[in-house]
C-alpha cells in the first residue's frame, strides 16, 4: 500500500485571515521529499466536535495525519482535549524531556516557569512524545492500530508556529520512514524569467508533448520567481529517474537559453549573489520606484555583506540630482522614467560606491504615468566596466504587485548582465 497524508491546521485565525498558513506547504514539501503523497490539506476551526469528527476522516482516509495549532497554554486553546478523546485516553501524563525544556525556554526568556505554563508537558497517555526544542508544547504522536480506520495510521499533533513545526519537521519525517512504506519520488525544478506562463508553455508544447511516459511537469508561476517548472517522477529507481529527468532538462535548455535562471528552487537575487562572488565582484542600486525592494531582497541572502556595498532611495528628483548626479535637463528632456535616468542613476551610484556593478530603478508603479511614460512602465539601468545598458519592462498590477514585479525584472536584467559581461 502506497503511503499517503493529510495535513490538517486547527485555528480559527487562519480560517477568518487572521494569519497565513505556511505551515501546509512546508510539511507537504517536506513528505513529497521522502515518498509519501499528500492527499488532503484542510484546516477547520478551534471546535471541539469537528477537530474529533474531521480528524477522524482524515485517518480513514490516509496513513499520516499531520495537524498544526492549537496546542497553547491558554484556555480556548482546546486541541489536546479532543484528541486525548479521539484517541480513547482518560488521563495525562507529564512528559519529563518536554517539562525540562519548558524551564529552560522560560528562563532563557527571564521569565519564570508558571503552572500554566509547564502544563505544556502533559500528555494524553498512551502517546508518544517528540520533544520540541523551540517552542513549550511537545509533538504528540498517536498511532492507532489497523482495526480502528481500516489500515493503520499515526496522526502526528505539532505546534501551529512555523519554526516550531519546521525545527521539528526531520524527527517526524524520520517516523514516518521507520513505520511505514515510501515510494521513490524524484523532482527537479528549472526556474524560469521572463515569459508568462502561456507564452512558456506554448514555447516549450513540443518538448513536453515528447516527455516519457511516468514523467509530469507543472508549471508553477510567482510574481518575485518567475515561472517554476517541475518536472516529477512518482515512482521506479530513483537513480534511473534522475537521470531521465536531467536528460530532458538538457534538451530544455537551448529551448529557453538565458530563460533558465537556475535548476534549483531558489530565487534570482540568490543566484545573483553567488554570481558576484564567484567572480569576486561588488554590487550597488539606486532606487527610485522599487524604494529599496532591490537592496531588501538582495540582503536576505546570507553572505550578502561580501558583494552588496549599499544602496540609495532616490524616491525624488533632487536626489537623483544631488546625489547620483543625473542632469537636471536630462530629466526635463527624457522624463523622469526614461532609458536616459535610468542609466545616469546607475552610474551615479556605481561612482558613488566603488561597485562593480550597480542596478538602478525608475518607474510608474501605479495609475499615474505622464506624457513620455504610461503607468506600469520602469526602465532598469544595469551599469559596469563593459558599459551602461537599459531595458523598459511593463506591468498591469497594482502598486504593491507592479513593485515586486520591476524588482524581480531588475535582478534578472541584471544576471543577465553579468553572465555577459563577465564570463568566469
Amino acid at each position: 500500500m502506497t503511503t499517503g497524508a493529510s495535513i490538517v491546521t486547527i485555528g480559527d485565525e487562519i480560517l477568518i485571515g487572521q494569519i497565513v498558513d505556511t505551515n501546509s506547504s512546508m510539511i507537504s514539501r517536506r513528505l513529497g521529499g521522502i515518498g509519501v503523497k499528500t492527499l488532503d490539506m484542510i484546516s477547520i476551526p478551534d471546535d471541539r466536535e469537528q477537530i474529533i469528527s474531521r480528524l477522524s476522516e482524515e485517518l480513514a482516509r490516509s496513513s499520516v495525519v499531520i495537524s498544526t495549532g492549537g496546542l497553547g497554554p491558554t484556555k480556548d486553546d482546546i486541541t489536546k482535549d479532543a484528541l486525548a478523546t479521539l484517541f480513547g485516553s482518560s488521563s495525562y501524563v507529564r512528559h519529563e524531556g518536554q517539562e525540562q525544556e519548558v524551564r529552560r525556554i522560560l528562563h532563557s526568556r527571564g521569565l519564570d516557569a508558571l503552572e500554566v505554563n509547564l502544563a505544556q508537558a502533559d500528555v494524553p497517555a498512551g502517546c508518544e512524545v517528540i520533544i520540541n526544542h523551540m517552542g513549550t508544547a511537545p509533538i504528540m504522536v498517536f498511532r492507532f492500530p489497523e482495526g480502528r480506520f481500516g489500515h493503520p495510521a499515526v496522526l502526528y499533533a505539532m505546534p501551529g508556529v512555523p519554526y516550531e513545526t519546521e525545527a521539528a519537521l526531520d524527527a517526524v519525517m524520520d517516523d514516518i520512514r521507520a513505520h511505514f512504506p515510501t515510494e521513490s519520488i524524484c523532482h527537479r525544478n528549472i526556474m524560469t524569467y521572463g515569459l508568462a506562463e502561456s507564452a512558456l508553455a506554448k514555447l516549450i508544447a513540443p518538448w513536453e508533448d515528447a516527455l516519457p511516459s511516468g514523467m509530469h511537469l507543472a508549471y508553477l508561476p510567482n510574481t518575485l520567481a518567475g515561472v517554476r517548472l517541475r518536472l516529477s517522477v512518482y515512482s521506479g529507481e530513483k537513480c534511473k529517474a534522475e537521470a531521465d529527468m536531467d536528460a530532458e532538462i538538457a534538451k530544455l535548455k537551448p529551448i529557453l537559453g538565458d530563460r533558465i535562471y537556475s535548476l534549483r528552487e531558489e530565487p534570482l537575487e540568490a543566484v545573483v549573489g553567488r554570481l558576484l562572488k564567484e567572480r569576486g565582484a561588488t554590487l550597488s542600486a539606486a532606487e527610485s520606484c522599487t524604494g529599496g525592494e532591490i537592496a531588501h531582497l538582495i540582503t536576505t541572502i546570507p553572505g550578502a555583506s561580501e558583494y552588496f556595498l549599499g544602496s540609495v532611495t532616490s524616491y525624488s528628483p533632487e536626489v537623483k540630482q544631488k546625489v547620483l548626479a543625473v542632469s537636471e535637463k536630462i530629466i526635463e528632456e527624457k522624463g523622469i522614467v526614461s532609458s536616459e535616468v535610468a542609466a545616469s542613476m546607475a552610474e551615479g551610484v556605481r561612482a558613488l560606491t566603488g561597485s562593480d556593478f550597480s542596478v538602478a530603478t525608475t518607474g510608474w508603479a501605479d495609475a499615474y504615468g505622464d506624457s513620455h511614460e504610461p503607468a506600469g512602465t520602469v526602465w532598469v539601468g544595469v551599469s559596469g566596466e563593459a558599459g551602461t545598458e537599459t531595458e523598459r519592462f511593463n506591468y498591469k498590477g497594482d502598486r504593491k504587485r507592479n513593485i515586486e514585479r520591476f524588482s524581480a525584472s531588475a535582478l534578472d536584467f541584471l544576471r543577465r548582465y553579468i553572465i555577459k559581461h563577465s564570463k568566469i
